[in-house]
């Protein structure tokens, strides 16, 4: 194959449409949604039909995540505000239920500190949705790390200006079945 052959291939469409190299001007970003989707860090979340991770199964004794994600933002100066709904500020210092995918603070194999998400991640870089997926929880012993769904319950809370961005939070939280 020829220099300039080999030269214009390595410009060519990326995977996921993106077009890479020094003529392809701005690069536009694959989104994991059909049709580009929300923004890359925004919304509830996509579970990937190709996942080899099965989705959240349905429970009737947990808070669902559409409860959770189904809220609007306020954009201010340095930061995002969430807009809480009625039902969600209903939950605020209240023991709750919830499941979701751990996402490990650190190597350890029990987790004291670590984020629930309501989708899989899908490489160690990628966040898998935007805060109002995810809560922080903060164990009162050990959860083992586990690619399969957790449930924990704990001391929910609403944060409308957590310093990381975070909406939600559950504090003395244990593993329940």
């Amino acid at each position: 194959m020829a220099a300039g052959a080999a030269g214009a291939s390595a410009w060519a469409q990326a995977p996921g449409g993106a077009r890479a190299g020094a003529d392809a001007g701005t690069a536009t970003l694959s989104s994991p949604l059909a049709g580009g989707g929300l923004p890359a860090g925004e919304g509830a979340g996509f579970h990937s039909p190709q996942s080899p991770i099965k989705p959240l199964p349905q429970r009737s004794d947990v808070v669902p995540w559409s409860s959770l994600s189904n809220l609007t933002k306020k954009t201010l100066k340095t930061r995002i505000e969430p807009v809480f709904t009625a039902e969600q500020k209903a939950l605020d210092k209240t023991v709750q239920r919830v499941q979701g995918f751990m996402v490990p603070m650190d190597t350890k194999p029990g987790q004291k500190h670590f984020l629930l998400t309501s989708v899989p991640l899908t490489c160690a870089f990628c966040i898998p949705g935007g805060p109002e997926s995810m809560i922080e929880v903060k164990a009162s012993s050990p959860v083992r790390y586990s690619l399969e769904p957790v449930v924990v319950e704990g001391h929910f809370q609403t944060l409308s200006n957590d310093e990381y961005g975070l909406f939600y939070r559950m504090v003395g939280a244990r593993q329940v079945q």
